[in-house]
């Protein structure tokens, strides 16, 4: 059944929503991964490094795939 009253459509609105969490991912990782430095611990700042560049890649798609719909 359509929604009418929405101002966006369903998959609009997810991708929206993933690219605001991902780029809250981003910002997050950026934190640990300071933390993870101040401790000296090169496994765990190599993982936040890996995290934070996933967080990155699913933003960029996200707002790819948003600016073709919405743009």
């Amino acid at each position: 059944m359509p929604h009418h009253d929405k101002p966006m459509k369903d998959k609009d609105y997810d991708l929206v929503s993933t690219l605001y969490h991902a780029l809250q991912g981003v910002e997050k990782s950026d934190a640990y991964l300071l933390d993870a430095e101040k401790a000296g611990d090169q496994a765990v700042t190599a993982f936040f490094q890996e995290t934070r560049q996933s967080y990155r890649d699913i933003s960029e798609k996200a707002k790819a795939l948003l600016a073709q719909r919405i743009g």
